[in-house]
């Protein structure tokens, strides 16, 4: 797949993640959140919970289990510390989520991925 294509592919991920997310009670706080140490594709809040999302699709479920790893999730975590401080309020908690997504699936949203270390 060209490196064209699967930017697009992402972008579209991200977007049926968001859907996802908000019929589920979430409010989308951000989109592609940069910083110095990573990307973060979705920052999600539903109450008192920040949610750094990692979004993830491939053509098969298959190939959804190898798609996400300790490098990965260690990077989202770094950048998610960052940003928590921009985001949080009083009382706040967060955790790491990553959204799996394969043509003919409902998506899978893994909540609490990182226990980090």
């Amino acid at each position: 797949m060209s490196r064209q294509a699967a930017e697009k592919r992402g972008r579209q991920a991200e977007r049926i993640a968001g859907w996802w997310l908000r019929l589920k009670g979430w409010h989308i706080l951000a989109r592609r959140a940069r910083t110095p140490l990573g990307e973060i594709d979705l920052v999600a809040r539903r109450g008192a919970m920040i949610a750094f999302v990692e979004v993830k699709a491939r053509a098969t479920t298959a190939e959804l289990d190898l798609a996400i790893d300790e490098r990965r999730l260690a990077r989202v975590a770094a950048a998610a510390e960052i940003l928590w401080h921009d985001l949080a309020r009083p009382g706040d908690d967060m955790r790491i989520d990553v959204i799996l997504l394969a043509p003919g699936r409902a998506p899978r949203h893994l909540t609490n991925v990182w226990h980090g270390g």
